[in-house]
C-alpha cells in the first residue's frame, strides 16, 4: 500500500482534530476523503505529508515512517495544500523551474513544459502568478505538485476557484493521474467525488465514519427510496399499510415516494396492490442514494 495511517491521534488541548483514525490506500486508486468544514481532513494531510507532527499514531508513505524520515516521505509526494502558498512575483515558468531544483528534477526544463501542458497552463505560461486568476493559481500549484512525478498525490480541494469547464479539466488530470499514481483528494463538490473516486472515506469530527466503495455506501445507507406514478387518484391509507414501507410521502399529482429498507420488496407488494385495486401504474422504479444523501446521513447529529 502507498498510504498507511494507523491510530492516528492529533490533539490542541482538550480538543482532538484526529482522533484515532485508520486507513490505507494501495497504488492506482484514487480515494476521495470527505467531511464537512473541521472534521479533520486537512490535519490528517498534513500529518501523512510530513508539515505537522502527530500527537500519536502512525502514518507511513510507500512504506516509509512520516515521523522518523520525514524528507524522504516528502520525495515521494506531490501535495497540494488548501491554501495554495505561491510567489505571485515569480512568472510561472520560473516558479516551476524552482519547483524542478528543489525536487532535484534531473531534466527540469522537460518536466516544466510537461506539467504545464498537463494542466493546461500553455496560454498563462508567461505570465507572472500574481496576475491569473484563482482557478489558474490553482493550476499552477497543481503542476507544482506533479514537476517530480511523484508516487503519491494528495490534494486538498484541488478544484477550488475553478469554473465547470476547467473543474472538468483537472478532473481529467486527476484521473489519468490515478492510473499509476495513489491519489488521495479532498473535496466538497461531490459530484466531483462520485465522477472519479471508486472508494471515499469520510471522516466527521475527527473520527473515522465511513471507508468503502461508493457502491456498497450507497447500498449501505439506511433507507432505499421508491417512487410510483399512478394513472388515478390512490387513497394514501392502501398505500401506508404495504409491510416494505417505512414512510411514504405524496409528492405531487398521482406520484409517490417511498422510503423502504428493501426495494424490491416494495415494488412488488406495490404491483399486487395495484392488481387487487385495479389501480394504473405509470412507473416505478428505485433510485439509489446518492453520495450527498449518504454524506449527510453520516455528518448530521452524529
Amino acid at each position: 500500500m502507498s498510504i498507511e495511517v494507523r491510530n492516528l491521534l492529533k490533539q490542541y488541548g482538550e480538543q482532538k482534530a484526529v482522533n484515532d483514525i485508520s486507513f490505507t490506500v494501495n497504488k492506482g486508486e484514487i480515494v476521495g476523503f470527505l467531511g464537512p468544514n473541521g472534521a479533520g481532513k486537512s490535519t490528517t494531510m498534513k500529518i501523512i505529508t510530513g508539515y505537522l507532527p502527530a500527537t500519536a499514531g502512525e502514518a507511513f508513505v510507500c512504506g516509509i515512517p512520516v515521523k522518523s524520515d520525514p524528507l524522504s516521505v516528502k520525495k515521494k509526494i506531490g501535495y497540494l495544500p488548501e491554501l495554495n502558498a505561491l510567489y505571485y512575483d515569480m512568472y510561472v515558468r520560473e516558479y516551476l523551474g524552482f519547483a524542478a531544483a528543489l525536487h532535484e528534477v534531473k531534466d527540469a526544463a522537460k518536466a516544466v513544459e510537461s506539467v504545464i501542458e498537463l494542466t493546461g497552463l500553455q496560454r498563462e505560461s508567461n505570465k507572472k502568478i500574481g496576475q491569473l486568476s484563482k482557478g489558474y493559481k490553482q493550476r499552477v500549484g497543481l503542476a507544482a505538485a506533479l514537476i517530480h512525478d511523484p508516487e503519491v498525490l494528495i490534494l486538498d480541494e484541488p478544484t477550488t476557484g475553478l469554473d465547470p469547464n476547467q473543474i472538468i479539466e483537472i478532473r481529467e488530470v486527476i484521473r489519468r493521474q490515478g492510473e499509476n499514481k495513489t491519489v488521495l483528494f479532498s473535496s466538497h463538490i461531490l459530484q466531483e467525488v462520485e465522477a472519479i473516486c471508486d472508494r471515499v472515506i469520510i471522516i466527521n469530527r475527527g473520527e473515522l465514519v465511513a471507508n468503502d466503495t461508493l457502491g456498497h455506501l450507497r447500498a449501505g445507507a439506511s433507507a432505499g427510496v421508491v417512487k410510483v406514478s399512478f394513472a388515478e387518484k390512490t387513497d394514501e391509507a392502501l398505500l401506508q399499510h404495504l409491510p416494505a414501507a417505512k414512510k411514504v410521502q405524496h409528492t405531487d399529482a398521482n406520484n409517490w415516494l417511498f422510503e423502504t429498507e428493501n426495494p424490491d420488496q416494495l415494488r412488488k407488494q406495490i404491483m399486487e396492490l395495484a392488481l387487487q385495486h385495479n389501480l394504473n401504474i405509470v412507473s416505478l422504479h428505485s433510485e439509489n442514494k446518492s453520495l450527498e444523501d449518504v454524506f449527510r446521513q453520516l455528518t448530521t447529529n452524529s
